[in-house]
């Protein structure tokens, strides 16, 4: 059986006006600026698209409209993930009712569940919908982390058919591809990891920095894909340092700046996040034409 989903993914950043209100010309701007670049896929109302600051009405309004204006010209994937299984379930009915082709579920942040409490949620939800869940384990921003045993225990549910790897941990993910089935998507959520990842035998990426260099990271991925490392690693070192730039500050601070700078959208982030320092707004500016230069090679 194929994989479901391989290659590059972009964590879309949610555009706002400087009232604060979603920018939907811009956002339908940056969508097909990445359909364009030939993007493998987007990721809705994730952590870069600040799904916390947005309301409930907005989070299920972006669902709905995403999967209109990409007209299945690449895969769409909803962010339904909350700490609350029933908001998770409800934002997961959305998702599949309007047609996406999977939803990203990240761990519950803040109330700290314990694994027998990880498996309950995500069965749970994927007892409520036959749309597939790619798991988003990041114990940066939750404060726990799906240990490998709970994630096979919960391959029992068809419809998970991935994790977006952001534990940080190598080991850990090298496990997973290890013991996971061979249709087992394993995507890499850190940029600067997904080298490492795919050279271990990950599928692929859900990116920050793809935002603004789409065809480039696309590139690099594919290669990876190709296992013509040779090719991949030297276009990967060549977006390091942006990479790097991107988690300079708290994501979005930062990309969303870069984007920007680059005529897409206001820089507007919502409290309580705010605008970047004033020496990372000048390393943006020293980049940009290194960013316009890695689009056109």
């Amino acid at each position: 059986m194929a994989k479901l989903f391989q290659g590059t993914y972009t964590a879309i950043i949610t555009p706002f006006t400087p009232s604060n209100e979603i920018d939907w010309e811009a956002f339908e701007k940056i969508v097909e600026q990445q359909i364009a670049a030939g993007i493998t896929g987007l990721v809705f109302v994730g952590t870069t698209g600040e799904s916390p600051t947005l309301t409930h009405d907005e989070h299920q309004e972006i669902l709905r409209w995403s999967v209109n204006v990409v007209k299945k010209r690449c895969q769409v994937i909803h962010g339904t993930g909350s700490n609350n299984t029933r908001e998770t379930i409800e934002f997961a009915e959305v998702a599949a009712e309007s047609g996406a082709d999977g939803q990203l579920v990240i761990n519950p942040y803040y109330n700290k569940p314990t694994q027998e409490g990880l498996y309950r949620h995500f069965s749970a939800v994927a007892h409520a919908t036959d749309l597939p869940i790619i798991i988003y384990n990041i114990k940066g921003r939750t404060a726990v982390n799906l240990e490998t045993e709970t994630l096979l225990r919960l391959l029992e549910h068809k419809n998970i058919v991935g994790v977006k790897e952001a534990s940080g941990d190598l080991a850990q993910i090298m496990e997973v591809i290890q013991q996971t089935p061979e249709d087992f998507c394993v995507l890499s959520g850190d940029d600067a990891l997904t080298l490492p990842i795919m050279a271990c035998g990950g599928d692929g990426v859900i990116s920050v920095v793809s935002n603004c260099v789409p065809a480039g990271f696309r590139n690099c991925v594919q290669n990876c894909l190709d296992e013509n490392f040779g090719a991949g690693k030297q276009q990967f070192y060549n977006l390091l340092s942006l990479m790097r730039l991107t988690m300079a500050e708290t994501n979005p601070i930062p990309i969303k700046s870069i984007m920007h700078q680059l005529g897409y959208c206001s820089p507007q982030v919502r409290l309580p996040l705010c605008e970047p320092t004033a020496s990372t707004q000048k390393a943006i500016a020293e980049a940009l034409g290194s960013i316009r230069q890695m689009e056109l090679s």
